[in-house]
């Protein structure tokens, strides 16, 4: 049993600019060749799920339509983390105490002021994951690099990260797949 993690393809955001749960769009072509290249390698009998972000939402409507089989359908558990105050801003313009002051306090701490703690979006993702687990199912879920780095953390067994050193720190690309067996 395997859970298929694929990122969106590259957005239209200017780079630099943070977009967690910002709704930001994928120009079609984009979307499309990556759908094409996806559609034929997703077993039968997979789940499809996608964050309800249109990035995600439209590549996983676009799968559908090469495979009408595979019904997509968005969970909100599968969204980007939200920055808060620091959505649609530079990365280069936040005060540099304020990042620190997340990254501080990396598994309880705010970014943004008012976004989403990681240990909360650990335990968001944490609870479709078990999900998929008993569903006894192949999967695939069109996502975001922050969830699909909380599936990775959450595969060998941890369940939080208190600092920052301990988050996965390899890029993932747009439009990568990361496959995961069922331990």
């Amino acid at each position: 049993m395997k859970l298929w993690l694929v990122r969106h393809a590259q957005t239209d955001a200017a780079p630099g600019i943070c977009y967690g749960v910002t709704d930001v769009g994928v120009p079609a072509d984009a979307t499309l060749a990556l759908a094409q290249r996806i559609a034929p390698l997703i077993p039968a009998g997979s789940t499809l799920s996608c964050s309800p972000l249109r990035r995600c939402a439209e590549l996983a409507q676009a799968i559908e339509a090469l495979r009408p089989e595979l019904l997509a359908r968005a969970d909100t558990r599968l969204a980007e983390m939200d920055f808060g105050a620091w959505e649609g801003c530079e990365w280069e313009s936040i005060a540099r105490t304020e990042f620190d002051g997340w990254i501080g306090n990396f598994a309880d701490g705010r970014p943004g002021g008012t976004g989403e703690s990681t240990r909360h979006l650990m335990q968001r993702v944490r609870d479709a994951f078990d999900e998929w687990q008993l569903s006894g199912r192949d999967a695939v879920w069109v996502t975001h690099a922050g969830v699909m780095r909380s599936v990775q953390l959450l595969q060998r067994g941890v369940l939080s990260v208190e600092r920052a050193d301990q988050w996965p720190a390899a890029p993932i690309a747009f439009g990568e797949i990361i496959t995961i067996e069922r331990a």
